[in-house]
């Protein structure tokens, strides 16, 4: 059974650091370079950098949990302009392919028309095969590229995919 618990408390957020480190050297290592992994994981999934996106940016955080193993997470975001930034969706290599993330899309879904969104949108490292083929699978439209410095000479080279909620 799968179930989408909220992180709220100090050892989850360890938890869900813990995950996120080994979630992206399982997944990113073929992308990027360890260095700017490391980089990634400390700036935004680190549990200073989670805390503060729930606490001060809005934030809300999820774990997939599968017969009570936590073996995933996602990181939602509403916006101003009445949409809604999935900012995070990582699965545990060993759980992917169980329809757990369309599963959490859904939910997703639900939160975001809840609040009055009218779309649910990210951004995904263009070179992120597996997961473009996810998004596209799941309904979501291409509509641009991003380049972000995110420091120490790293750039973030994404694409921006976008779902309409009806």
């Amino acid at each position: 059974m799968l179930t989408f618990e909220k992180v709220q408390t100090e050892a989850d957020f360890r938890e869900c650091a813990a995950l996120a480190a080994e979630i992206w050297n399982q997944h990113f290592s073929s992308i990027l370079s360890q260095e700017q992994i490391d980089y990634m994981v400390s700036r935004f999934q680190s549990e200073r950098a989670l805390r503060q996106q729930i606490e001060e940016e809005g934030y809300s955080y999820y774990f997939f949990t599968a017969d009570g193993r936590r073996v995933g997470y996602f990181g939602i975001c509403p916006k101003e302009d009445k949409t809604m930034f999935l900012s995070k969706i990582y699965m545990k290599k060993s759980y992917r392919g169980n329809g757990y993330a369309s599963k959490g899309f859904a939910f997703i879904q639900e939160q975001a028309r809840a609040l009055g969104c009218s779309r649910i949108w990210l951004t995904v490292n263009r070179y992120n095969e597996d997961s473009i083929a996810v998004y596209e699978h799941w309904g979501m439209k291409r509509d641009g590229v991003k380049t972000t410095e995110i420091g120490h000479g790293f750039i973030m080279d994404d694409y921006v995919y976008s779902y309409a909620l009806t």
